[in-house]
């Protein structure tokens, strides 16, 4: 799953957890990135006050935190993917994101090629919905939708698979908890963070 993590909340956590049971995974990558290519750069906490918030929040659970496109020098998601699959080829993986992203999904770069690398989960979210359902994405996906106990199954990794998953709203956000407190990072302490997948040292750096 992977996110700006603009801070990581409990919000984050929780459908994590339920995703991750829904769908039988072994466990959960957050995927902090360094820059989203489609969002405003203005209000973007650094890096690793990001991934240590996301720490926080992965405490415990069966959830890795990785800020592995740095190390990798991508930016864009199937680029990412791609990478992430020919480094762990023994890994079945999902693509999990929310309806937010799948109403935008046919503005991602090479979105057909992210669908047909691996399954993807969508989880519903409340005011967004309704543009997932009549996005231009959603008209190419629904073909592939099946159930979610679809991917408890081993044939159920071939791609393309669409599964939506709806839970109970939560009304938490990275959006009101900036609007609540903009000062945020400055309060998050980030000593020694090492990368949750890699291993290695996340360092900040300027990305272009």
């Amino acid at each position: 799953m992977g996110g700006s993590f603009n801070p990581a909340h409990g919000g984050h956590r929780r459908i994590s957890l339920m995703t991750l049971a829904a769908l039988g995974l072994d466990e959960v990558w957050w995927l902090v990135s360094p820059g989203n290519p489609l969002k405003p750069q203005a209000g973007m906490a650094p890096l690793p006050a990001r991934v240590a918030s996301a720490r926080a929040q992965a405490r415990r659970a069966p959830i890795r935190v990785s800020a592995i496109e740095q190390d990798l020098g991508t930016r864009y998601t199937v680029d990412t993917l791609a990478r992430i699959r020919r480094r762990w080829p023994a890994k079945c993986f999902t693509w999990i994101m929310g309806a937010d992203n799948l109403a935008q999904f046919h503005r991602w770069r090479r979105w057909r090629d992210i669908a047909r690398a691996m399954p993807i989960a969508v989880i519903a979210r409340p005011g967004y919905d309704s543009g997932a359902v009549a996005s231009p994405a959603m008209a190419w996906l629904r073909r592939f939708r099946r159930p979610a106990a679809s991917l408890k199954k081993p044939a159920g990794w071939s791609a393309p698979r669409l599964v939506l998953l709806r839970f109970d709203p939560d009304p938490r956000s990275a959006t009101a908890i900036r609007q609540a407190n903009p000062a945020w990072a400055q309060g998050v302490i980030a000593p020694s963070l090492r990368d949750g997948l890699t291993r290695r040292r996340i360092a900040h750096r300027g990305r272009a």
